[in-house]
């Protein structure tokens, strides 16, 4: 907590760490305990490699975060 003492708003530092490290786990599969899943599901049809998935979840993860800190910024 005396972390927090040097933000002008620790709540707003609150909302943007749980977002990122929400959204976060879209970058790998082994980010979210969802995406191994998935994976897992879906091997014997198709082997997702792990680049592969990056290809995809680097991009995602990019877009949502930055609409995310724009979204707190304007309405946070």
């Amino acid at each position: 907590m005396p972390f927090l003492a040097q933000y002008s708003n620790p709540h707003l530092f609150w909302l943007m760490l749980a977002m990122a490290s929400t959204l976060a786990g879209n970058l790998t599969i082994t980010g979210s305990v969802a995406n191994i899943i998935v994976v897992e599901k879906v091997r014997a049809e198709h082997n997702i490699s792990f680049s592969e998935y990056a290809r995809a979840g680097v991009p995602i993860t990019l877009l949502t975060l930055m609409v995310g800190v724009l979204w707190l910024k304007f309405f946070g």
